[in-house]
């Protein structure tokens, strides 16, 4: 079956991990992504490694870290900054549905590459700026980072230990947090664009920060200050709404423990061996073990000494408190839900090589996602792309590729 956007080309300016986040997503569901590349270097984070895939001839191939954000997308290789490089860009724009870009604020106005000449040559056309700081405000020509933007937009300090306990720092996020949720911020903000133009006719302009996102992911954390007044600090695995909802160490290692309600609160009690603290009016609702949290966890973390994570895991599952392992990421892959909900997938690039990838989470009862194209080689689709979609003959292609404009 065709995916939900079948039907739709995506021109991709962006690279490294916000911007093709988003239109792999995109791909993903179908839609035809072009990602334009700079003959002979491409997006950075081909060269983003180690490891690296290994080539057909035994040379360094792609940094895995291009291979987790580019899956189903055509390469071309055009040099923009060359006139006729700008063109070919131009044409492609006005044949596509949905550009996406990630340059700096006005970066791509000297190209004939913004918004408002490309609406020219297509009314219809839905273009997404993702920048650090947004289009307008005093930051806006400032370059933006996902490890900058966890530190300004708040996560950072309301993630590590604790003041005063070992490790105690300021910590950002084990993968790329604030790129990761903008470039779904684009995704989503695209397809709400699609469905105001199928209305109306209409194209948009979307602008979408990273430090805009950053902050509209504090999510309760942002409303614990805003309603509270007293800014949130960090909790290490601790919760700041929730008691016990954190880590506890047991015999061999450590669980999580997230005990939400006060019926699994009393519960876990009598399971540890500690009925008592369920009826002690401190703890007996969240309310209270959230003001005396600093009473009760040293209560709780004798008792889950005792037995090994396994035996805690088995013992809570059966009476419906919800638990878990801390696994490695090499745990995750061979956990047997992960197996069976099939998030490691395999693909095969035009050149034979073997590429792995993790699926998208998302599961269409309808219009199942296809795996059919692995992450590209620079420059792959270039002379299909340009053939397809702007029907150039194959001696203009070949003048082009001998005037370096393609690759």
């Amino acid at each position: 079956m065709p995916g939900p956007l079948t039907g739709l080309r995506v021109l991709d300016l962006s690279r490294v991990l916000a911007g093709p986040w988003a239109t792999q997503v995109l791909a993903d569901f179908g839609a035809e992504v072009i990602k334009i590349e700079k003959p002979g270097e491409g997006d950075d984070t081909r060269g983003w490694g180690p490891p690296f895939l290994t080539n057909p001839d035994g040379s360094k191939g792609d940094a895995a870290y291009f291979l987790s954000a580019n899956r189903g997308k055509w390469s071309v290789a055009i040099d923009m900054a060359t006139a006729e490089g700008q063109a070919l860009i131009r044409d492609l724009a006005a044949r596509s549905d949905i550009v996406m870009e990630n340059f700096k604020v006005g970066g791509l106005r000297k190209y004939g590459l913004d918004y408002d000449s490309l609406k020219a040559v297509n009314p219809r056309l839905i273009y997404c700026s993702l920048t650090g700081f947004g289009q307008t405000g005093p930051y806006a020509q400032r370059a933006g980072y996902d490890f900058m933007i966890q530190g300004m937009g708040g996560i950072m300090s309301v993630t590590g230990q604790p003041d005063g306990m070992p490790g105690a720092e300021p910590m950002k996020i084990g993968v790329a947090f604030a790129d990761i949720f903008t470039g779904l911020y684009c995704t989503i903000a695209i397809e709400a664009a699609l469905f105001h133009r199928e209305r109306t006719g209409q194209g948009q302009y979307i602008d979408v920060a990273l430090l805009d996102s950053q902050v509209g992911v504090l999510a309760n954390q942002a409303l614990n200050y805003l309603v509270g007044g007293t800014p949130p600090t960090r909790l290490g695995n601790a919760h700041p709404n929730i008691v016990p909802y954190q880590t506890f160490a047991t015999r061999d290692g450590h669980i999580i423990m997230a005990v939400a309600t006060d019926r699994q609160f009393k519960e876990y009690c009598a399971i540890i061996g500690l009925p008592q603290l369920a009826e002690d009016e401190r703890f007996r609702l969240n309310r209270g073990r959230v003001v005396n949290r600093a009473d009760l966890i040293p209560l709780l973390e004798g008792p889950m000494k005792a037995r090994s994570t396994a035996e805690w895991v088995a013992a809570f599952e059966s009476a419906a408190i919800p638990c878990g392992p801390i696994n490695s990421i090499d745990q995750v892959f061979a956990n047997e839900q992960v197996l069976a909900r099939g998030l490691q997938i395999g693909l095969t690039r035009d050149d034979g090589v073997q590429v792995p990838g993790v699926a998208n989470p998302v599961v269409f009862s309808e219009t199942p996602i296809d795996y059919d194209k692995a992450p590209p080689r620079l420059g792959d689709g270039t002379d299909k792309v340009l053939r397809e979609a702007l029907g150039l003959p194959p001696d203009q292609i070949a003048r082009l590729r001998a005037a370096g404009v393609i690759g």
